[in-house]
């Protein structure tokens, strides 16, 4: 679909350029599959994010999903086909907050 992308950008604005309510539904599709954690807190799934984009209300899904659990992957892409939501490549790099998770590299040898 977005060949060259490791997620898609599931837009709240429709094809006809209307913004998409409720205001929350970003939330509310990446609430599906959070899960609570050890710390009894809620956490989205790291294949499923809701994020702001130039004011728009967007959900980025990992394309990984694909692979991981099909029948989710399949259900957010009819989400946005039926409620005709803009579709985007998202970044090619990785998020700020995917790398602050991970380990330092080492420093190169010299």
């Amino acid at each position: 679909m977005f060949e060259g992308s490791p997620e898609i950008v599931i837009q709240g604005v429709t094809e006809a350029g209307q913004t998409f309510r409720p205001s929350d539904w970003a939330e509310r599709l990446c609430g599906m599959m959070s899960i609570f954690g050890e710390d009894s807190r809620l956490s989205y799934s790291p294949y499923l994010k809701p994020i702001m984009s130039v004011g728009t209300r967007c959900v980025v899904v990992d394309i990984r999903l694909e692979e991981l659990d099909p029948a989710a992957f399949r259900f957010l892409l009819s989400f946005a086909r039926d409620n005709e939501l803009k579709l985007r490549p998202g970044r090619k790099d990785k998020r700020p907050e995917d790398i602050a998770g991970e380990p330092a590299a080492a420093p190169a040898a010299g």
